[in-house]
């Protein structure tokens, strides 16, 4: 697994907590299933600006299993897991089928949101030397946002999108509550840089 600070072992630890958590308040749920895929999902990390980043999510389901076959796990909780594993995947657009895997994706997006996901963004930003925002337009209100050169445009362009798009009725509700911590530092944000906050950039509801 090829690490970086916003996909690391405590990146798997948290979104296994996440997943958990969601887990709770379903039923029928295979939690060896959902706990191999937790922990694999992130096997293969292509860093974000690969031309094959989409691909990522099939290759670490393929890696995950001779892994899953030396944990003993059986031939229909390895497909689980598998399938579990590449539908997590923002950028592989595949639906999640089963209930393992809806609760990944939701887990997974999740640790994008809130005080942790505004860290994991700047984090992966930097490393692909991207600036924090457009000093003339820091929140893209005059031009489309370019996630490419600037971290703030990441918001619009994903982040904000993701608590509308979960899975879960829990992943939904958790999902509201950390943008409204991002809701709070942009406003922030946009305080200390004397720059007009949009009020419609969030769609918390």
């Amino acid at each position: 697994m090829s690490q970086d600070a916003a996909h690391d072992l405590a990146h798997l630890d948290r979104v296994w907590t996440n997943a958990s958590r969601i887990a709770d308040t379903e039923t029928d749920v295979n939690l060896t299933v959902l706990v191999s895929a937790a922990y694999l999902h992130d096997l293969v990390n292509l860093p974000k600006d690969a031309p094959n980043r989409a691909t990522a999510s099939h290759l670490a389901a393929q890696e995950a299993t001779p892994i899953l076959q030396r944990l003993g796990l059986s031939a229909a909780d390895i497909t689980a897991a598998q399938h579990a594993i590449t539908a997590h995947s923002f950028s592989a657009g595949i639906l999640p089928e089963t209930i393992e895997a809806k609760i990944l994706r939701d887990a997974d997006r999740l640790d994008a949101l809130g005080a942790i996901g505004i860290a994991r963004c700047f984090a992966v930003s930097a490393k692909l030397d991207r600036a924090f925002y457009d000093p003339d337009d820091p929140f893209a209100m005059s031009r489309a946002p370019d996630d490419g050169q600037f971290a703030m445009d990441h918001w619009p362009i994903k982040l904000l999108r993701l608590p509308e798009d979960m899975l879960t009725t829990t992943g939904r509700a958790i999902a509201k509550e950390r943008l409204a911590t991002m809701v709070q530092f942009a406003q922030a944000w946009a305080t200390e840089i004397n720059a007009p906050f949009p009020r419609n950039w969030f769609s918390p509801e």
